[in-house]
């Protein structure tokens, strides 16, 4: 397939997958769940809008970070279909996740630093477990790894975190 000219302003559904590289089925998946949109011609075949090259990066980018579909959908909802999203458009859009993201981070430099070290999982099979976790007081708290799930631990009391 040849690329399509830079000053195209509508994009065949091969065009669009191929300068976003996301396969077609994947681009029809997208729109069927409402993530993006396209025009019919008169013959019945879609056409994308050359915006749409942004939501698809920014879809892509958003689920390779692990936020869920429904809250991409979401934030794209939030775009305005009249005109192309602008710098700020998307900066808004991009600081609603900014609190997610970096917990996630912090999941993930705890995961990264501390998988090999007791966790609060309960299964105290590690030498380590018996003198940060003795008798499993973290489970306590509740379930789950205690010590490495910034979700968990921020919901644990101050002194239990602290001791833990």
């Amino acid at each position: 397939m040849t690329r399509a000219p830079w000053n195209t302003k509508e994009l065949t559904v091969g065009q669009l997958a191929e300068r976003s590289g996301v396969a077609v089925s994947a681009l029809h998946f997208y729109e069927a769940k409402g993530l993006i949109g396209s025009r019919r011609t008169a013959g019945n075949q879609r056409r994308y809008s050359r915006d749409t090259l942004r939501r698809v990066a920014f879809i892509r980018l958003a689920q390779r970070i692990g936020i869920p579909l429904k809250t991409i959908k979401e934030a794209l909802e939030t775009l305005p279909e009249e005109r192309t999203p602008t710098r700020a458009d998307w900066a808004r859009l991009s600081a609603a996740w900014r609190g997610e993201l970096d917990d996630r981070i912090e999941q993930l430099q705890r995961l990264r630093d501390d998988l090999t070290d007791c966790i609060g999982c309960g299964c105290l099979s590690l030498d380590r477990c018996a003198l940060a976790n003795q008798y499993d007081r973290l489970g306590d708290e509740g379930p789950g790894a205690r010590r490495i799930d910034t979700q968990i631990t921020r919901a644990c009391s101050p002194e239990a975190c602290r001791t833990a």
